[in-house]
């Protein structure tokens, strides 16, 4: 078990010794912006933290970590790269093509920052489940993460992981040491909204699964405030490469199809579906079809636990 404190101490030490500049990636998630803080303490302003608008990210989410990281006070940029993405993604139904893809393109980016930066190193905040489930060549791969199997073999940056043995309830604990407002947010894969598009993660698909996304978050975070239930580990929504035939009034509609995946676990390896209370999922499902009833006119629930399943899925 780790004591934040003197955790947070013995990295920034190391990371003092690091004879150069830094560029991090901050993605908005707990791992990346606990990174950010902790590199920001050791190197201030010569670490820059680089905020990449993919346009997979969830709604607000640029807004609300250019607010965080000038509240804690880490040099940073954030840049829209929203165009380049899609670009790359065009086509791509493959998951694994697509985490390596936007992993790449991270590090492209990256690398075109840090050289007009002047930095020799990239931060990143891999956790031990990131680099366990990406495999090598005495574990099998269950699924890549970006800042794992998507790196290029050649980066020209040296890597800095100062989070690289903990698991998700550690960094938490970190994160509220360090007093960082989002120590409790749910986590976000690396490759954002992508993933929860199945098949090709266009503009517009994703889109729909951001909505959807927002509605879901928002509905099961007022039920906890109201004392419904247990606040899930994550939760979120994932737009199905399926259309179904549905009514809207009285005539014939055909929808896209959303599935709503809430899970509890405390370290990512192992989880179990959320038993969300049926008025809470009944609230959700008629937001999301009325909201978007041009879009959806389906929603389902997943119990699948982890194992079998993942808890993203893909």
């Amino acid at each position: 078990m780790i004591k934040p404190k003197e955790f947070i101490e013995e990295k920034v030490q190391e990371i003092k010794e690091v004879d150069g500049k830094a560029v991090v990636g901050c993605s908005g998630g707990v791992d990346s912006t606990v990174s950010s803080v902790i590199a920001s303490k050791a190197l201030g302003d010569d670490l820059l933290a680089i905020y990449v608008d993919t346009g997979y990210m969830r709604k607000n989410e640029t807004e609300e970590m250019d607010s965080i990281l000038e509240e804690m006070g880490v040099n940073h940029k954030v840049i829209d790269a929203k165009e380049e993405f899609y670009e790359e993604m065009e086509g791509v139904s493959d998951p694994e093509e697509k985490r390596k893809i936007i992993g790449n393109k991270f590090i492209e980016i990256f690398e075109r920052e840090a050289e007009k930066f002047g930095a020799d190193y990239l931060v990143q905040g891999t956790i031990a489940p990131d680099w366990i489930e990406s495999g090598d060549e005495n574990r099998d791969t269950i699924k890549s993460h970006h800042n794992v199997g998507g790196l290029p073999e050649k980066m020209g940056l040296d890597l800095i992981e100062p989070l690289y043995d903990l698991y998700k309830d550690e960094v938490r604990k970190v994160a509220r040491e360090l007093g960082i407002s989002t120590a409790e947010k749910q986590p976000f894969p690396g490759p954002g909204l992508a993933i929860r598009v199945i098949g090709e993660a266009t503009p517009e698909k994703t889109e729909i699964v951001r909505e959807a996304c927002h509605i879901v978050e928002n509905e099961i975070d007022k039920a906890v405030e109201e004392g419904k239930m247990e606040r899930p580990w994550q939760y979120f929504a994932v737009l199905l490469p399926v259309k179904t035939v549905g009514v809207q009034g009285d005539k014939r509609a055909y929808g896209h199809t959303i599935a709503i995946r809430a899970v509890q676990s405390s370290d990512a390896m192992t989880a179990r579906f959320s038993r969300i209370p049926l008025d809470v999922l009944d609230r959700i499902s008629t937001k999301i079809t009325n909201e978007m009833k041009d879009e959806v006119n389906r929603v389902v629930y997943d119990v699948t636990n982890k194992p079998p399943g993942t808890i993203e899925w893909e």
